[in-house]
């Protein structure tokens, strides 16, 4: 089942930030891993509130979860396939994957 997880590069969310697309962008890290920025705009919901916490995932866009080497997250995309959502991506090479492409790290969101 972890080959059925849908996968997106960093300099494609880059870009897709870039254009203001209609996305949510989930760090899933906790706070102290955080500390040290993130994707920009992204919300924290660490991994283990996701169960509390789903009804704030969107089902109407596409989300984005990001931990720092994407085997976290993608563990996340496969819960909330198994919970109907269709519309998930795993950042590929989580956060190490996005600042090694040369992309700017952000502060999150307060949610």
């Amino acid at each position: 089942m972890f080959s059925s997880i849908k996968e997106i590069e960093a300099p494609k969310l880059a870009e897709l930030l870039g254009q203001k697309a209609d996305i949510q962008v989930v760090d899933i890290r906790q706070p102290a891993e955080i500390a040290s920025g993130t994707v920009p705009g992204a919300e924290l919901m660490p991994m283990h509130t996701i169960p509390l916490r789903i009804q704030d995932i969107k089902q109407d866009k596409p989300v984005i979860l990001v931990c720092r080497s994407g085997a976290r997250s993608a563990q996340a995309c496969m819960f909330l396939a198994q919970n109907g959502y269709e519309n998930i991506y795993n950042l590929r090479g989580g956060l190490m994957g996005w600042a090694g492409s040369g992309q700017q790290l952000g502060l999150p969101q307060a949610v």
